[in-house]
């Protein structure tokens, strides 16, 4: 099999750059080792806690043990099904802040400053606001990835912007828009009732344009004379080579992306002879500079039987499930995630770095109750950590798993301010919208107040928010430690993009999804030979973060 551009990976970048070349008649073919999404836990917002934990969806990768946190192995959902992690996620959209962008422009990254990548982010949307108003200058009405908004209709939800707002926040009615920092709605890829992922967006869109999807496990990518022609992949009992003639796209995501580039000879020389590995292109960047964002639940017991916790048994689950079956409304056609907040930790921090996920239930991505009863929680982290991890070969088989090692919590800064994280939060709880809801701390418990004892609380419960990103870093060409340039292309080879989250130079503030789907839809203008007009648009920044936290 041949076509110009043969895509690894049906994730989010990949079914946008998909779309994107099929659009403009270029032939294309998707290799995608996962299955159909077809499915109620993929397609019920509300169910979003049990893909991610299906070896049918997920890889199943963990890290390594983290010396920094008891030596603890965390998890590392990626979706290994049409759609990618888009189909297992949180089905969170967040664009992440302007600065995060002009600093990916000035650390190299030419043409990815705020300017230039907004005209994406609203080429992608297909914005509704739900009557809760925004910003519609600053968002896009015409794209293929429907973001909506919840009904907002539990009383705790209000109570969080509420709270928020009397501890001395900006509410903000658009955190996409015009200004990020406050409390106010949260936005989800959910289209009327169901998750709206990227293989619902584009992919299928592009495969009625005539792109292919190829199911099969990519081995490495061929070569000749230095110019990427194929991929290898394992199918059916038997390996193939699927030919691309023009060229290579891997969107496989920050694991499996560079895993690939270094199974295929792309990577540090040292590295890869280590593992009888002919080396094509000498790349020290290749799995290094790996990120993520860490977050802790804050649960509170309620008072009153206001949470989601009538739902949380066989009968409510049955109910919840039946509803969104027959009708696709109730508690199930929401992720549930339908406030967050936006903060800056400190005076002297300019753009925020901690962000809330709020729920009107006590309960673990796993689906564990931390108590019996009515409660609710925030999900809290800061957005820009220091520390830095790599992705490495555990071998050269490309079965096998690589070695995913974040190195979590490295710095003095990380805990510094996951103490600020947790003590802003608990003032945010304690606030007088909260009142009549509150009654008593679950986690982490009254009695962890020393510096001593919440630094103990984060070693032991702090989990990943799921964002790994960073480790194919986008940089100039003369950048040592830069694996593709700001166009994408893999630097040392011809014919080879790297297109998806793994291309960051630095983290985003926020979820990963809509920032992904950007990456692909720019770096399919980048193959295409052409580029959006930049819009100069300016956000909201507080006018004294200089001397004010808040």
């Amino acid at each position: 099999m041949q076509a110009e551009y043969v895509v690894v990976g049906a994730g989010s970048a990949g079914c946008a750059m998909a779309y994107r070349l099929a659009e403009a008649g270029r032939s294309v073919i998707v290799i995608e080792h996962g299955g159909s999404d077809w499915g109620p836990f993929i397609n019920m917002p509300g169910a979003l806690s049990y893909p991610m934990s299906m070896k049918r969806y997920d890889w199943g990768y963990q890290s390594e043990p983290e010396p920094h946190l008891g030596g603890r192995r965390l998890a590392c959902p990626r979706g290994k099904v049409l759609g990618g992690s888009s189909s297992i996620n949180g089905m969170i959209y967040v664009r992440g802040h302007a600065r995060d962008y002009d600093f990916w422009r000035d650390q190299g990254a030419d043409g990815w400053g705020f300017a230039d990548v907004l005209p994406y982010f609203k080429r992608q949307e297909n914005w509704h606001d739900g009557g809760h108003g925004g910003d519609p200058a600053w968002r896009g009405t015409n794209g293929p990835l429907h973001v909506t908004r919840g009904k907002r209709d539990n009383p705790l939800v209000q109570a969080f912007v509420e709270a928020g707002q009397q501890a001395g926040y900006p509410v903000t009615g658009d955190y996409n828009g015009h200004q990020q920092e406050g409390f106010g709605p949260f936005e989800m890829t959910v289209w009327q009732g169901a998750r709206w992922s990227a293989a619902k967006a584009y992919l299928r869109p592009a495969q009625a344009l005539g792109a292919q999807v190829v199911n099969g496990l990519a081995q490495r990518v061929v070569f000749r004379d230095g110019r990427a022609t194929g991929v290898e992949i394992a199918r059916k009992g038997r390996t193939e080579v699927i030919e691309a003639t023009r060229e290579v796209i891997l969107s496989a995501g920050a694991i499996n992306s560079p895993q690939l580039l270094l199974l295929s000879g792309v990577g540090p020389a040292s590295h890869l002879a280590e593992h009888g590995i002919t080396p094509i292109a000498d790349r020290a960047g290749v799995g290094q500079n790996l990120q993520d964002h860490l977050e802790l639940y804050l649960q509170m017991a309620a008072s009153q039987p206001v949470s989601l916790f009538k739902y949380w048994n066989l009968l409510g689950k049955a109910y919840v499930g039946a509803r969104w079956l027959l009708r696709r409304d109730g508690p199930g056609a929401s992720n549930q995630f339908e406030s967050t907040g936006f903060i800056r930790s400190q005076a002297g921090v300019d753009y925020p770095d901690i962000q809330y996920h709020f729920l009107p239930l006590a309960v673990r991505y796993d689906g564990k109750v931390a108590a019996e009863g009515h409660g609710f929680q925030a999900h809290v982290g800061p957005m820009r950590s220091p520390s830095r991890g790599a992705v490495t070969l555990r071998s050269a088989d490309p079965a096998e798993a690589p070695k995913i090692f974040f190195n979590y919590m490295s710095t003095d800064q990380d805990w510094q301010d996951f103490r600020r994280a947790i003590r802003l939060t608990r003032e945010i709880f304690g606030q007088d919208a909260f009142a009549p809801y509150r009654s008593h701390e679950i986690q982490p418990g009254d009695a962890v107040q020393s510096d001593e004892a919440l630094d103990a609380f984060i070693r032991d419960e702090v989990e990943s928010a799921y964002h790994p990103c960073g480790t194919c870093r986008m940089g100039r060409a003369d950048d040592p430690g830069a694996v593709v340039d700001p166009q994408g292309r893999v630097i040392g080879v011809e014919g080879l993009r790297v297109a998806d989250s793994s291309v960051f130079p630095r983290i985003t503030n926020g979820n990963l999804n809509a920032p992904s789907i950007m990456v692909g839809e720019k770096i399919s203008d980048h193959v295409l030979g052409r580029q959006l007009p930049s819009d100069n648009s300016e956000p909201w920044m507080h006018p004294d973060w200089q001397n004010s936290q808040r």
